[in-house]
């Protein structure tokens, strides 16, 4: 899956699979420009 969002320079392309390893959802996070405590946050709300 291709994630885009205009006006940034990364696009994101996430593996298609029901769990990621913790490195790979690390790198992720990182590369969208989050820290892994602002993504936690965004997943409590």
């Amino acid at each position: 899956m291709i994630m885009i969002k205009s006006g940034t320079p990364v696009n994101l392309s996430i593996p298609d699979h029901k769990k990621l390893d913790r490195g790979m959802l690390r790198k992720l996070i990182r590369l969208s420009g989050l820290t892994v405590e602002e993504f936690v946050d965004l997943l409590d709300m």
